[in-house]
């Protein structure tokens, strides 16, 4: 499937109500276990997602837009939203991804991007040259592999208790991803 502009936006736009349908009200149990060592939580994949919004994606269309392959992205901390969210509610992490990521979402249309300007390339720093179509793909998809992430937490709670059915849900097979 080509990349759609249109189609991403459509995308992005839902995925901060899918998780406030999915998660506000739940049970500690569920949005505040982990995997098991240094995974996240259902809280820090939310936080992870606003963090990600604020100094990745759009900043990097930006620095496409504005200076091409000449200056690299900054790198990436998939971590740098613990400090920024340590003391916040989920419901408070909900509110502020539907906050951010309309602010983002807006600031997208507002560039009124053309075909040959999702075309234009920036520099990543260890994936080397990527389109700007590139990176707006993989926000969509970055959405999509954090809200499976999510799914895979909350049924890692009850990985046990399913017994032998366990051998029919995938999504406990699953061994994760990069995130």
């Amino acid at each position: 499937m080509a990349h759609n502009l249109q189609d991403t936006v459509a995308l992005l736009e839902r995925t901060p109500g899918a998780l406030d349908e999915l998660l506000r009200g739940l049970p500690e149990t569920w949005t505040h276990h982990n995997e098991g060592g240094e995974t996240f939580t259902v809280v820090d994949v939310v936080g992870h997602l606003i963090y990600a919004d604020r100094v990745d994606w759009m900043p990097r269309a930006h620095m496409i837009l504005e200076h091409g392959e000449n200056k690299p992205f900054d790198p990436f901390d998939r971590r740098g939203h613990v400090e920024e969210c340590r003391g916040k509610s989920l419901p408070r992490l909900l509110d502020e991804f539907r906050r951010v990521r309309a602010g983002c979402l807006d600031d997208l249309r507002a560039l009124n991007l053309q075909p040959e300007q999702l075309e234009l390339r920036g520099r990543h720093p260890s994936l080397g040259a990527v389109t700007l179509s590139n990176l707006l793909a993989t926000w969509a998809a970055h959405d999509l592999t954090h809200l499976h992430q999510i799914s895979r937490i909350m049924a890692h709670q009850y990985r046990d208790e399913v017994g032998p059915f366990g051998a029919f849900l995938g999504v406990l097979k699953c061994n994760g991803h990069g995130g």
